[in-house]
């Protein structure tokens, strides 16, 4: 495995473990072989343990700080608010660029905007982004832990999916959002989601559960939450899905909470 894939999953780990409290983490004989001789900050550490903020450190080097994933991020965020290369641009009140973690180990992408993202310029903030905050609620995590996107950043007309031509001008900024922000797992919310990221024409019924890829990333299809307000009973499908991406990620399965 590439160094910079070795200290990606080492922070990832360490940053749940400093969550945990633990402050020394024991680690296996030949991975610190391996870090030993490329990372020279781990030099002076003993040979069975080696401090979790040393090996977090470390592991920073290999990534882009958060500073400049904000800094790239408002960037292709300005050129999106200036954006006019389809005619989704007429009709919008804001652009919806996504928001969230410049560090998330998991990034859910959806469709695009509905009527109140397009009017507070924030992905998954009407009814179906409310569910979405109870789904990522229910697995540990908070909003601000995690990054939402969608496909489009401006909104179809009448909530409509969004058209071939759309989403192939609008892939682009996903995808450089993507590149630097370097999530472990992306979590396709829908048909629309994995059909513009996938590129495939497989139904997302038969899709969702089953682990995909997108350059390198390892993806989770799943229903989107509008799906689940008008079929409540698909939401038991879906959190087999977010348990089955706390597992990949190496995160404990909260217990669901009886109602």
């Amino acid at each position: 495995m590439p160094l910079d894939d070795i200290l990606k999953d080492l922070a990832d780990f360490l940053e749940y473990q400093l969550e945990e409290g633990q402050t020394v983490t024991e680690l296996d004989p030949a991975v610190l072989e391996t870090l030993s001789r490329s990372v020279p900050v781990m030099g002076s550490q003993p040979e069975d343990t080696i401090s979790a903020d040393a090996l977090s450190h470390a592991a920073d080097t290999a990534r882009p700080t958060s500073t400049n994933v904000l800094e790239g991020l408002a960037q292709i965020s300005t050129r999106i608010a200036q954006c006019r290369q389809c005619t989704l641009c007429e009709a919008r009140t804001n652009t919806v660029p996504g928001q969230g973690s410049p560090t998330p180990a998991i990034a859910f992408v959806g469709e695009g905007p509905g009527a109140d993202e397009d009017q507070q310029g924030l992905a998954f903030v009407g009814r179906a982004g409310k569910l979405l905050t109870k789904m990522i609620e229910a697995m540990g995590l908070t909003r601000d832990e995690v990054w939402i996107g969608n496909i489009v950043k401006c909104r179809p007309p009448g909530n409509r999916a969004p058209l071939p031509d759309e989403m192939e001008a609008c892939l682009p900024y996903l995808k450089e959002q993507l590149a630097l922000l370097q999530p472990r797992v992306i979590v396709c919310l829908g048909a629309t989601a994995v059909k513009g990221l996938l590129e495939t024409k497989t139904g997302i019924t038969k899709l969702r559960g089953n682990w995909r890829s997108f350059e390198g990333i390892d993806v989770m299809p799943t229903f989107h939450p509008a799906y689940l307000l008008r079929n409540p009973p698909a939401k038991k499908d879906v959190w087999e899905d977010l348990k089955d991406v706390l597992r990949h990620l190496g995160r404990p399965i909260p217990e669901m909470k009886k109602r």
